[in-house]
């Protein structure tokens, strides 16, 4: 098994260097905050976070956009946008509303944040490093552009960051060092300030939008347009800059697409009856775009007409118009059947071009046979004109009123329309774009100005936006001409898979659900994970969750083969958990060395579980060379993406002051405080401690007993014993033995074993009424659940009772196991085996918390 875990542990490095150079991702990220609740909003980000989004749909990218983020805010639509960005091409943030730098680093402004305290940039601030390094190990290329240079806005001049008080700088951004294939664009030079300008949009996102929409344009020449009309706009006092080391071309406004024309036509016209419709289907831009028409080569035997108008060669006309395109031939120009040709060809708005061509068969109009052939032409057009009616009705009829249900992510999901019609001249105008998630055909993704030719329409796929719940609906123009054409509309209903409920979890990047612990994890995860698998053979993610659905109901050795199996495609967070399983010993010996290759990989990658992990690794030295500077680096990181677990080694670091670090129980209990706020029990029991003891914050033993309850309520296995201490001491309430008793008996049923330890304690202070079998049967606990060694008196005390209390503990301890126990070693010894054996019973799981 070690030798697998290995071989994993290479081939990981390998697989996570590679992407799909089949995939054409492209993910943009914008968020506008104007709403700032401590200091004056800003005027512009709100409505530059709505244009430079709708510039980017129409770029045909999967957008998400957000407004007036708070940090939690942040820290949840930065995860759905990095999982949808997980492999992409490209990978695009846009960033409006405040931003300065602090020691040359920069940080991006929630609009909660209140900046007053020195530990509060690190807990309410974005880091732009940060966000810059989940690009980086997420896409091939990296654009982040920010319209965020302005004065800093708040009175407090010095920050914690990292290990050091640092002053904030009171104007604009500072410059970054961009990795390999990343661009970095700023509204304006580094050190400098950006304006707001005149009207509803900053100068930086109008020219931006604006110049991005310029097609087949690279992103650097559209920058350097962007540069001309803001420092035009502000003469000359902003100037935007950027810094750049793409080695590829990014294009943000792609155009390859040519006009849709159908193959060649062909027509009989009949001579010496006046101008005879010639029914070109119009031309379709699937791009959007308008259409003209121009003649290459006309017909030698009469001549075209428009409106009663001649055309000539060379002459242009609206692709709109093509469809009432005429031609005359007049009287004697054909004695007998002879073939003549139309050339002509579509123009787009970005130099695109396709040929057509049309054949003629001209008759003669005249005598019997002639009005035969007029006769017959006419009922022809009619027919056609019928057909294409009942194409459209049909075509209308399959989308209306359909709902489909879309699983999220899975990738583009077809829509199986069933289109019942192949009909070159029928297509399908986008009259409403979704609003989140991104409409795609194999070859192309659609943008809100797109069109689809009916014969691609049973291609046509979705893919619903990460985080996003609600249906969305899709509306289409069908149309065979500009004068015949019926609105179609159809709700496409994003769908979890019941494996990613039962078993997703928490800050998973690669997820698509908030997410469960461990103990949340039910015992009908199992199968409905099995069926995702089978489903989705391709999408790791499920092969991990099934992993911790089969470790929930103790089938240890095929949860390990399903989370390996997960990693060897790619999946993240099972890579941390392969470090997890070798560091805890879950069914094999523990490996803190191999653990920590794993804990490396994963942090490599961005995963915050890895970060946390290998960052506590590194700062203490656990199995690993102790490297301080780089092991906070990581735990900072991961505090930053919303792992709690982080913000409790951080709080834990500075409340003692530990390597070199200073202690701060005011920076500490910032960090507790930010865990308690989204939710995390131990933040909750260890922030209550600190109010019992007023280490960084004033002593309030009623905010104590309201933060340990409601850690109790969520399973926290410390907080009860955190409880019991207040009631046998009396501390904040009256004092109550019987609940503490109580209370330190959870807290040993959770495994605590210093709430083993006090429960022995409070029976022994009872003297001649102590029941002296249960005070053993609690140190016995205390000893079994103390794998660390931190109370090394549950021993001691325990080699103090007599031998009746301990063979009455022992065999009442014995009676409640399903299974024997060696007999073997010191009473004590057996003690504290069967106590270890009574709680792992009752506790078969090992990861429970």
């Amino acid at each position: 098994m070690l030798r697998l875990c290995g071989f994993i542990a290479v081939v990981l490095v390998a697989a996570f260097t590679t992407f799909d150079t089949s995939a054409d991702r492209r993910v943009a990220l914008v968020v506008g905050n104007s709403e700032y609740r401590e200091i004056p909003a800003l005027k512009n980000p709100d409505k530059d976070a709505e244009d430079v989004s709708r510039t980017f749909r129409l770029a045909g990218f999967e957008v998400f956009v957000a407004k007036d983020l708070t940090k939690l805010q942040f820290e949840e639509q930065f995860r759905n946008y990095l999982a949808a960005a997980d492999g992409a091409d490209l990978a695009v943030v846009y960033y409006s509303g405040h931003g300065f730098q602090i020691g040359g680093e920069n940080f991006l402004i929630p609009v909660d944040a209140s900046l007053k305290n020195a530990a509060d940039i690190e807990v309410q601030a974005v880091k732009l490093d940060d966000v810059l390094e989940q690009l980086r190990s997420k896409s091939k290329i990296q654009v982040i552009i920010l319209d965020a240079c302005r004065n800093n806005p708040f009175p407090r001049k010095d920050y914690w960051l990292r290990d050091q008080l640092i002053a904030a700088g009171n104007t604009g951004l500072a410059q970054v060092k961009s990795s390999l294939n990343t661009l970095i664009a700023f509204a304006t030079e580094p050190g400098a300030v950006a304006y707001d300008g005149a009207g509803d949009l900053s100068p930086f996102s109008s020219a931006f939008s604006r110049r991005a929409l310029a097609p087949n344009q690279e992103i650097r020449t559209v920058m350097a347009a962007v540069r001309r009309d803001v420092v035009e706009a502000t003469d000359g006092k902003q100037v935007p800059w950027e810094n750049s080391s793409l080695i590829d071309e990014v294009v943000l406004m792609r155009r390859a697409s040519r006009p849709s024309l159908p193959p060649v036509l062909e027509k009989v016209v009949p001579s010496g009856v006046g101008p005879v419709a010639l029914d070109l289907p119009e031309p379709v831009d699937v791009d959007g775009g308008a259409i003209t028409v121009s003649i290459e080569r006309p017909p030698a035997l009469g001549r075209l007409m428009l409106d009663g108008k001649p055309v000539e060669v060379g002459e242009q006309i609206q692709g709109k118009d093509l469809p009432r395109l005429q031609m005359d031939v007049p009287k004697g120009a054909a004695a007998q059947d002879e073939v003549d040709m139309l050339a002509y060809a579509t123009h787009d708005n970005w130099g695109g071009r396709t040929q057509g061509i049309l054949v003629f068969r001209v008759k003669s109009g005249e005598g019997a046979q002639g009005e035969q052939i007029v006769a017959s032409l006419e009922a022809e057009q009619k027919q056609q004109v019928l057909e294409r009616g009942i194409h459209i009705t049909g075509a209308a009829e399959a989308i209306e009123n359909r709902e489909i249900s879309v699983p999220v992510g899975v990738g583009p999901v077809p829509l199986k329309l069933d289109f019942p019609t192949k009909d070159p001249s029928v297509s399908l105008k986008l009259a409403s774009y979704p609003a989140t998630g991104t409409l795609s055909l194999p070859d192309r993704a659609l943008s809100p100005e797109s069109s689809v030719m009916a014969d691609e329409v049973d291609n046509l796929r979705y893919e619903p936006q990460i985080g996003a719940a609600k249906p969305v609906e899709v509306g289409f123009e069908i149309r065979a001409d500009s004068s015949s054409s019926k609105p179609a509309t159809m709700k496409l209903s994003p769908s979890v898979d019941p494996c990613d409920q039962a078993a997703g979890e928490p800050l998973d990047l690669q997820g698509v659900v908030p997410g469960l612990l461990p103990n949340e994890i039910g015992a009908s995860a199992v199968d409905v994970c099995e069926t995702a698998v089978k489903a989705y053979p391709d999408v790791p993610r499920f092969r991990y969750e099934l992993g911790r659905a089969l470790l929930a109901s103790g089938k240890v050795a095929e949860a390990r083969t399903a989370i390996e199996d997960a990693a060897k495609k790619g999946h993240v967070r099972a890579v941390f958990e392969l470090g997890y399983i070798a560091s805890s010993g879950i069914g094999m010996a523990v490996d803190p060395k191999k653990a920590n290759e794993f804990y490396s990989v994963a942090s490599d990658k961005g995963d915050p579980y890895g970060m946390t992990a290998w960052g506590r690794a590194l700062f203490n030295g656990l199995g690993i060379q102790r490297d301080t500077g780089k092991g906070l680096d990581l735990l900072l990181k991961a505090a930053a993406m919303g792992h709690t677990y982080a913000m409790n080694d951080l709080a834990a670091i500075f409340t003692e002051g530990r390597n070199g670090v200073p202690a701060d129980p005011a920076r500490a209990v910032a960090f507790l405080k930010a865990g308690v706020e989204r939710q995390d029990m131990y933040s909750m029991n260890l922030l209550g401690r600190n109010y019992i003891t007023g280490r960084g914050v004033e002593k309030d033993p009623k905010a104590a007993m309201a933060l340990f309850q409601k850690a109790i309520d969520l399973g926290q296995p410390y907080a009860p014993g955190s409880l019991g201490r207040m009631y046998r001491d009396g501390v904040g309430v009256q004092q109550n033995l019987d609940e503490a008793q109580r209370l330190f008996e959870l807290a040993t049923a959770r495994g605590d074993q210093s709430g083993a330890y006090d429960r022995a304690a409070v029976e022994m202070q009872k003297g001649d009424k102590a029941d002296q079998a249960l005070a053993v049967r609690y140190l016995a606990f205390a000893a079994a659940l103390d794998l660390r060694n931190e109370i090394p008196d549950a021993k001691n005390t325990l080699a103090k009772f007599g031998s009746k209390a301990k063979t009455a503990a022992l065999k009442q301890l014995r009676a409640e196991l399903k299974s024997k126990t060696p007999a073997s070693g010191s009473v004590d010894t057996q003690l504290v085996n069967a106590a270890r054996a009574v709680w792992e019973q009752a506790n078969p799981r090992r990861d429970l918390f």
